[in-house]
C-alpha cells in the first residue's frame, strides 16, 4: 500500500560552538580558536518512485548531525552532511509551524525543509590591540526544527476515473506497460497506477463512490490525485442500466471535493461495450453525449475503439510536446 500522506519532524543540525585555545609555540603566542562547522541542513529531493513516502510509515523523527566543534590552531569544526530525503515527484510539502507550502514538482529538484545552525566564531576573531589573549567564543546556533506533513499528488497528464470495476486499470495494461491488477470485483485497485503512453504519463485513479467526498469507500485520499491532472478519462460500464446516473455521481463527488476539478477537459468512455448488444451501446451514447459531447463507446476487445482512444492520445502528446512561439 503506498503512504501518500505523512507527517513527519525534521530536525536541521546545531551549529557547532566556536574554539578557545592558545598558541603554545614560543614567540607565536595568541588566540588560535577555529570557527565551529555548521550544521546538517534537510531537504527533500524529488524522485520518479511513487512509494518513496513508505520509508516514513514508521521513521517520523529525522535528524541532521551538529556541526563539530572549533578546533586548535585556527582549524575549524567539519559542516555535518545534510540529509536528503527522497520523496515521490508531485509531493507538496506543508510546513505546520510556518503554515507554508511548497512542492516537488520534477526529478532531481531539492526543497530545503530545515536549515542548519551556522557555526560559532573562536577566540581568534576577538582578538585586538585591547584584548590579546580573548577567551570570548560564540556558540553555533541552532538548527531548525518543523514538522512537515508529505502530501502526494499525483502529476499525471491523463487520468482514469470512474465507479469502481468499470474497466480502468484493464485499459491502463492494454495502452502502457503497466501491470495493473485486475478482477471483477470492485476496489481492485486501492492505490494509483502510472503508465507510459509515449511522452504521457496516465494515471489510474481508484474507483470512487458516491459519498467517497465524505470519507466513504476509499475516501477523498484519491481524489487529491485528480487535482493535477490535466486531462481526465471518465470510465462508465456499458452493463450499468443508468450511464448517466453514474456519470453524475462521479462528478457531484469531484465537485464537493474541488470545485475546480469539474474545468478540467474530459473524456468520457462505455466501458465493457463488447458485453452488450450494439444497440443498446448506442442508446447509451446518445445519452451521454447531450451532457459530454466527448463520449465514445470502448472495448479492449475492438481496435476500432482503442483507435479512438489513442487518436485522442496522440493529440494530447503533440499539444504536449509543440514549441511555444516566441514573438
Amino acid at each position: 500500500m503506498i503512504v501518500d500522506d505523512v507527517t513527519i519532524r525534521v530536525q536541521a543540525g546545531n551549529g557547532g560552538d566556536g574554539a578557545v585555545a592558545f598558541n603554545k609555540n614560543l614567540l607565536q603566542l595568541g588566540p588560535v580558536g577555529g570557527n565551529g562547522g555548521d550544521g546538517g541542513n534537510v531537504y527533500a529531493e524529488g524522485v520518479a518512485e511513487l512509494d518513496m513516502l513508505n520509508q516514513f510509515r514508521f521513521k517520523k523523527d529525522i535528524r541532521a548531525a551538529d556541526g563539530e566543534r572549533g578546533k586548535r590552531q585556527n582549524k575549524n569544526g567539519l559542516d555535518s552532511e545534510d540529509i536528503i530525503l527522497k520523496v515521490p515527484v508531485g509531493t507538496v510539502i506543508h510546513n505546520l509551524i510556518l503554515k507554508t507550502d511548497g512542492e516537488v514538482t520534477h526529478i532531481g529538484e531539492r526543497v530545503l525543509l530545515a536549515k542548519g545552525g551556522m557555526g560559532g566564531r573562536g577566540n581568534f576573531h576577538f582578538r585586538s590591540a585591547t584584548n590579546q589573549s580573548p577567551k570570548q567564543f560564540e556558540k553555533g546556533t541552532l538548527g531548525q526544527s518543523f514538522d512537515i506533513r508529505l502530501e502526494l499528488k499525483l502529476i499525471a497528464d491523463v487520468g482514469l476515473i470512474g465507479l469502481p470495476n468499470v474497466g480502468k486499470s484493464t485499459l491502463l495494461n492494454e495502452l502502457t506497460n503497466a501491470k495493473s491488477k485486475v478482477a471483477s470485483y470492485p476496489f481492485t485497485t486501492i492505490e494509483p497506477n502510472l503508465g507510459a503512453y509515449y511522452e504521457l504519463v496516465i494515471a489510474d485513479i481508484p474507483g470512487l463512490i458516491e459519498g467517497a467526498s465524505q470519507g466513504k469507500g476509499l475516501g477523498i485520499k484519491f481524489l487529491r490525485h485528480i487535482e493535477r491532472t490535466k486531462t481526465l478519462f471518465h470510465l462508465i460500464s456499458a452493463e450499468s442500466p443508468d450511464p448517466v446516473f453514474d456519470y453524475q455521481t462521479v462528478r457531484a463527488e469531484m465537485k464537493m471535493h474541488n470545485p475546480r476539478l469539474l474545468d478540467k477537459d474530459e473524456y468520457v468512455f462505455l466501458s465493457k461495450c463488447d458485453n452488450v448488444a450494439s444497440k443498446e451501446v448506442e442508446q447509451k451514447i446518445k445519452l451521454l453525449k447531450k451532457i459530454n459531447p466527448h463520449a465514445y463507446p470502448l472495448s479492449v476487445l475492438e481496435s476500432e475503439t482503442l483507435d479512438t482512444i489513442k487518436t485522442i492520445l496522440n493529440k494530447i502528446k503533440d499539444a504536449k510536446i509543440a514549441p511555444i512561439d516566441k514573438e
